[in-house]
């Protein structure tokens, strides 16, 4: 069914994901690359028409249910209401397990921003029973970049084909994101495997009875390595051993020693485990059996491939979280009848709906432009590891592959901001119904909530960015993305949004200057003080870009759903742009008032 005669969805909008992808982001033109030859826009709208199915008939329905029974640990083991193990079959059985993946593994070799926006409906869907495929998806292909060939033959086909889930094992109890501190260790044996005993938090997907096996990657340290995070290296540590034909063996020494409950994301099992207690014995003998993954002292490192996977993926997530919430905000402001007009003189006269209100107006909007804002800028981020793998010349993946490490802390980190506060504004667009339970919108903004945690804090996105992300390589990141920046303003200069343009190129001068000064101050304390500050600047800046973007793809289409872009993109242009010369007007006075404050003082 065409996207203009399909009924609107309150999940996400197709008619935007076909702007996005098609009249903005040309991925149609990627079939003229060798890796996707076999793909046309036909099959592309094919699979996002399969998505969205799959995911408002098995995995919305049971969004609130997952919700109100969040995993229980019963005798061991983790009890699920049954319309997860449901749902994540019919995904799998679909083939998006494997959507991006190679053919030998099962795959439809997808163009990533086409899977991202797949996968989006299942996100905007039901966070909490996608995060199993979505970790699952991004084990595997860390395990396919720097897993051997045997692990990568032993572990991604099951996982690719959903009969086993897969984890990330990083954080520990007394640890946190602090990563250098970590005390799990990993004891080598003459056989070339380890034994791994500690404690892992935080683990999402930890242990549940959804599959016949989960894989976990985690890391430790072997003894002797050097201190801090360059003595961490990462294992392979199944829940079960595999066999040589590939049948589950021993129960490894992985114990579920209790679950995390948290105020959203309730049906996404979270748990602390504990490796190598003796609890199971395999070969006889205690200790986690795990499996090196590529070199010594290298796990953080590949590890990384993973985590900046998830760090655009929980971006996308905290994105269409927000969307959804505005899409329910849509529908209740346009059914609701409440009050009358400003300039209404009968109280007698019948009420209007309330999006006839100037101020619900005024949250629509913000709310808009924050969603379709952030899923403009995750799928821009997909478009550049497309580029990153498949472009023709190696200048441009290399190109690709710089701006796309320029702009994962901010694809992260400002989704996961401001998709809680158009979660927010829903809520607020309905009013005292918006905070009970009889409306959706409460649970996406607890469920949004968690995001600016998820994968790397906020705090830790902004260190990434101006501590690494804009000095590396002497700046040629940060030089990228204004060149980037202001090859578009260029374009809009001589169009109707040459006033929009030129208040970029303000912007993009003052980061650029701004950023200077930062880095002149010969104190990085004081430099990273205020790092919170830049990120956000910076986020805004981005997003700002991007919505100029969008109005000049447009064109002159006078659609209402094209005027409503055009609309949005002035609505960021006027009401949020303003906002980064704020932050710039701090950080350019080097302030050392959080700095200096006292922890006694607080």
């Amino acid at each position: 069914m065409p996207s203009s005669s399909r009924p609107s969805s309150l999940i996400l909008s197709r008619r935007d994901l076909d702007f996005l992808l098609h009249e903005w982001l040309d991925v149609e033109s990627l079939t003229k690359r060798p890796r996707f030859i076999e793909h046309s826009r036909e099959t592309f709208d094919a699979v996002l028409d399969l998505a969205e199915q799959i995911a408002t008939e098995h995995f919305a329905p049971h969004n609130r249910t997952a919700d109100e029974n969040e995993p229980r640990m019963v005798d061991g083991k983790v009890e699920l209401i049954p319309e997860v193990a449901r749902a994540l079959k019919v995904f799998a059985d679909a083939g998006l397990m494997a959507g991006e993946f190679d053919e030998e593994f099962g795959g439809m070799q997808l163009p990533h921003a086409v899977g991202q926006a797949v996968f989006a409906w299942f996100k905007a869907a039901n966070v909490g029973t996608s995060a199993y495929p979505f970790l699952t998806m991004a084990n595997a292909r860390l395990l396919i970049a720097h897993g051997s060939q045997e692990q990568v033959a032993t572990y991604v086909g099951p996982m690719t084909e959903g009969r086993w889930f897969g984890t990330m094992a990083l954080s520990e109890p007394q640890a946190g994101s602090s990563l250098a501190d970590i005390t799990t260790r990993a004891e080598p044996q003459d056989d070339g495997t380890y034994r791994l005993t500690g404690n892992k938090m935080w683990i999402s997907g930890g242990d549940h009875e959804l599959t016949e096996n989960i894989v976990h990657l985690v890391l430790a340290k072997i003894p002797g390595g050097p201190p801090g995070v360059k003595g961490i290296s990462l294992f392979v540590v199944p829940k079960f051993l595999a066999n040589p034909d590939g049948s589950l063996g021993e129960r490894n020494d992985v114990v579920l020693a209790g679950l995390n409950h948290k105020m959203g994301y309730r049906g996404t099992t979270n748990t602390l485990l504990n490796f190598g207690e003796g609890v199971h014995t395999p070969g006889g003998r205690a200790g986690a059996v795990g499996f090196l993954v590529g070199e010594e002292h290298r796990g953080l490192t590949y590890m990384f491939h993973m985590m900046n996977e998830a760090r655009i993926g929980v971006g996308m997530g905290a994105t269409v979280l927000g969307y959804t919430g505005y899409l329910h905000a849509l529908e209740y402001a346009r059914t609701r009848t409440q009050g009358r007009p400003a300039g209404a003189k009968d109280p007698s006269s019948p009420p209007v709906p309330i999006i006839e209100h100037a101020d619900v107006r005024r949250m629509l909007l913000a709310a808009k432009s924050y969603a379709e804002g952030g899923l403009a800028l995750g799928l821009y981020c997909a478009r550049l590891v497309d580029e990153e793998q498949t472009a023709e010349t190696p200048d441009d993946r290399a190109r690709a592959h710089l701006l796309l490490e320029m702009l994962t802390p901010i694809a992260k980190a400002w989704p996961s901001q401001w998709g809680p506060v158009a979660d927010d504004l829903a809520i607020q667009v309905h009013g005292g119904y918006g905070y009970t339970r009889d409306y959706p919108v409460e649970q996406f903004y607890r469920d949004n909530r968690l995001n600016p945690i998820h994968e790397g804090t906020q705090g830790i996105q902004s260190l990434d960015l101006l501590g690494r992300k804009v000095v590396m390589q002497r700046g040629a990141g940060l030089a990228l993305l204004t060149e980037t920046i202001t090859a578009t303003t260029a374009r809009a200069a001589a169009t109707e949004w040459a006033g929009f343009a030129a208040d970029l190129d303000a912007a993009v001068a003052r980061l650029t200057a701004v950023t200077a000064t930062l880095w002149g101050a010969g104190d990085p304390e004081v430099t990273l003080a205020n790092s919170h500050v830049y990120l956000e600047a910076a986020g805004h800046l981005v997003v700002g870009w991007l919505w100029l973007e969008q109005a000049l793809a447009t064109g002159e289409s006078r659609t209402d759903f094209h005027e409503g872009k055009r609309q949005a993109a002035r609505y960021f242009w006027k009401w949020e742009l303003p906002r980064v010369h704020h932050r710039f007007d701090l950080l350019e006075s080097l302030d050392r008032t959080v700095l200096d404050a006292s922890p006694s003082w607080l």
